[in-house]
C-alpha cells in the first residue's frame, strides 16, 4: 500500500475540524456569520428590488414570500447569533484569565450543530417544496405564524426544513450558553470577582442565561408544530378545537427575549470600545451591571407587545404596555453611560469608535420609535406596518450590525496579527451610514402612509413610490460598505501592516496575551486586583484610570 504524500492543506484542514480550541471556534462562528450576512444581503436585495416600484414582476409572490423568510431567518439565527457567540467564545477566556471554555468538545459540539443546522435550512432550496410551486424554501415568515404553517397552507417540506434546521441549530446555541455560563462563574482568574469582571463578560452571562430560558421554548413549539405537521397533533389547528394563538404567545415569549440575546452582547462590544478610545474608564460599571441584569429579567416578561392588535383584554395591553416602558429605564441607562463617558473624553475617531458612536445613535432612534409602539392605541395603527420593520432595523442593523463591526475593527488585530486598514474602514463606515438611514428612514414614513410589511408589490397612486425607491437606493448604497468591509479584510489578511500585542493601549486581559494568542491563552494564569489590570501594569502611578 502506498501511502500519501503529506498535504499541508489537508493537515490544516482537519486541524480545523477537529479542534476544541475555542479561539478557532470563536472563528469558524465568525466566518460562517459573515458568509451568511452576504447571502441573506443578497436576499434582501433582491426584496428591494421588487419593491422598488409599483406592481414589479422581478419576482413572484411566492418567490417573494420565500426570500422574505430566509432573509429574516438567516439575520436572526445564522448571522447574529453565530457571530456574537464566536465573539463570546474567543474572547471570555482570555478576558477572564482562562486557558479554554469550560467544556471544550460540548463547546465544539455546539459549533457544528450550528453549522449544519444552517447547511440544512438552506438544503430546502433543493428539497423543499414551495418555490414557484417546485423546489425550493420556506415561505411562512421568520416568525412562522400558525395556521399558516400547516400542511394545508404550507405543503410540500420547505417548513419541515425550516423547523428541524432551526431545532437544530438552537440545541448548538443552548450547549455553547451553558458552556458561557459555567465558563464565567467558575473559571476566572484569581482575584477576579464579579464586580470586577470585564463588563463584557458581565453581558454576555446575562445574553447565556437569557438563551438558556428563552430558547428551549422555541424548541418546544417547533417539536410541537412538526407533530401537527407530520402526525396530526394539532397542537395549533383552530378546526380541531385548538387555538392558533397560542403559537404567538409562545413564539413571542422567546422572540422577545430574542432581541436582547442579540443586542447585549451589542451592547458588551460598544461597551468596551468607548472607554478605550475616549481615554476614560467607563461610567458607572455598577450601574450598567444593574442595568443589565434588570434588562435580562424584564425582557421575560414583554412578549405580548408584539401581539397588541390580536385581541387582547385592556387588563393584559396595560401590563404589557407598562412592561415595554419599563425596560426602556434600563437601556437609557445604558445610553446615558455611554455618553457620560465620551463626555469630557480624548476621543479618538478610529473606525471602532466610529461605528460605536454610530450604533449608540441609530440604536436610541430604535428605541424611541419602540416606546412609541408601547403606546397601544398608537401600535393598532402603525402594527403590521413598515414603520415596524423601519424600527426593528434601526435595532438589529443601525444597532446590532453596527455594534459588530465596531467590535470587529477592535479584535481583528488581536486575532489576526494585523491591522485593518482605516481609511477603507472609515469610508466603510460612511457608505454604511448613510445607506442605512436612506434605506430604513423612510420606511417609518411609508408605514405612516398605511404601507403593510410582508407585501410583495403594492398599487401606484398611493403616496408610496417615494419612500419605497428611496429605501431601493440606499440599499444598493450598502453594497459600497460591504464591499469595502470584504476587500478590507482580505488585504489585510495578506499584506496589512503588524498590529503587536496591544495597538490601541487598552486595559483587559485579552490584550496582555500575543497577537494571536497562544494555543493555552496565557503562560501563566494571571492575577488581578482591579477591572482594568494590563492598565495597572503599563500606568502603575496613573491613579485617575485616564490615559496620559
Amino acid at each position: 500500500m502506498i501511502d500519501k504524500p503529506y498535504s499541508p492543506r489537508s493537515s490544516k484542514l482537519h486541524e480545523w475540524v477537529t479542534t476544541a480550541d475555542h479561539k478557532k471556534l470563536g472563528v469558524m462562528y465568525i466566518v460562517c456569520g459573515i458568509i451568511y450576512l452576504i447571502v441573506a444581503g443578497c436576499e434582501a436585495l433582491m426584496i428591494r428590488w421588487q419593491l422598488a416600484v409599483p406592481e414589479n414582476d422581478v419576482l413572484s409572490a411566492e418567490t417573494y414570500n420565500a426570500f422574505f423568510t430566509m432573509h429574516g431567518t438567516t439575520m436572526i439565527f445564522l448571522v447574529g447569533m453565530p457571530i456574537l457567540l464566536g465573539a463570546a467564545n474567543y474572547f471570555i477566556p482570555l478576558m477572564i484569565g482562562a486557558r479554554d471554555m469550560a467544556f471544550p468538545r460540548l463547546n465544539a459540539f455546539g459549533f457544528w450543530l450550528f453549522f449544519f443546522g444552517g447547511l440544512l435550512l438552506y438544503f430546502s432550496f433543493l428539497g423543499g417544496q414551495g418555490l414557484s410551486g417546485e423546489e425550493g424554501a420556506p415561505d411562512v415568515g421568520w416568525f412562522a405564524y400558525a395556521p399558516l404553517t400547516s400542511t394545508t397552507f404550507s405543503p410540500g417540506s420547505s417548513t419541515d426544513y425550516w423547523i428541524i434546521s432551526l431545532f437544530v441549530a438552537g440545541m448548538g446555541s443552548i450547549m455553547t450558553a451553558i458552556n458561557l455560563v459555567t465558563t464565567i462563574l467558575t473559571m476566572r482568574c484569581k482575584g477576579m470577582t464579579l464586580m470586577k469582571m470585564p463588563i463584557f463578560a458581565w453581558m454576555m452571562l446575562v445574553d447565556a442565561i437569557l438563551i438558556l430560558i428563552a430558547l428551549p421554548t422555541l424548541t418546544a413549539i417547533q417539536i410541537m408544530l412538526l407533530l401537527d405537521r407530520q402526525f396530526g397533533a394539532h397542537f395549533f389547528d383552530a378546526q380541531a378545537g385548538a387555538d392558533p394563538l397560542i403559537w404567538q404567545h409562545l413564539f413571542w415569549f422567546f422572540g422577545h427575549p430574542e432581541v436582547y440575546i442579540l443586542i447585549l452582547p451589542g451592547f458588551a462590544f460598544v461597551s468596551e470600545v468607548t472607554p478605550v478610545f475616549s481615554r476614560k474608564v467607563l461610567f458607572g460599571y455598577p450601574l450598567m451591571v444593574i442595568a443589565t441584569i434588570s434588562i435580562g429579567f424584564i425582557a421575560l416578561g414583554v412578549w405580548a407587545h408584539h401581539m397588541f392588535a390580536t385581541g387582547l383584554s385592556p387588563t393584559v395591553l396595560a401590563y404589557f404596555s407598562g412592561a415595554t416602558f419599563l425596560i426602556g429605564v434600563p437601556t437609557g441607562m445604558k445610553i446615558f453611560n455611554w455618553i457620560a463617558t465620551l463626555w469630557g473624553g480624548q476621543i479618538r475617531f478610529a473606525t471602532p469608535m466610529l461605528f460605536a458612536v454610530g450604533f449608540i445613535a441609530m440604536f436610541t432612534i430604535g428605541g424611541l420609535t419602540g416606546i412609541m409602539l408601547a403606546v397601544v392605541p398608537m401600535d393598532w395603527q402603525l402594527s403590521d406596518t413598515y414603520f415596524v420593520v423601519g424600527h426593528f432595523h434601526f435595532v438589529l442593523f443601525g444597532g446590532l450590525l453596527f455594534a459588530i463591526f465596531s467590535g470587529f475593527f477592535y479584535w481583528f488585530p488581536k486575532v489576526t496579527g494585523k491591522m485593518l486598514n482605516e481609511t477603507l474602514g472609515k469610508w466603510q463606515f460612511w457608505f454604511l451610514f448613510a445607506g442605512f438611514l436612506l434605506t430604513f428612514g423612510p420606511m417609518h414614513f411609508s408605514g405612516f402612509e398605511g404601507m403593510p410589511r410582508r407585501i410583495y408589490t403594492y398599487m401606484p397612486n398611493r403616496g408610496l413610490e417615494f419612500y419605497n425607491m428611496l429605501s431601493s437606493i440606499g440599499a444598493v448604497v450598502q453594497i459600497f460598505g460591504f464591499g469595502l468591509f470584504v476587500v478590507n479584510v482580505l488585504h489585510s489578511l495578506r499584506k496589512g501592516k503588524p498590529a503587536g500585542d496591544d495597538p490601541w493601549d487598552a486595559w483587559t486581559l485579552e490584550w496582555s496575551t500575543t497577537s494571536p494568542p497562544p494555543p493555552w491563552n496565557f503562560a501563566t494564569i494571571p492575577s488581578i486586583a482591579s477591572r482594568r489590570p494590563l492598565w495597572d501594569t503599563k500606568h502603575p502611578d496613573d491613579p485617575d484610570w485616564k490615559y496620559e
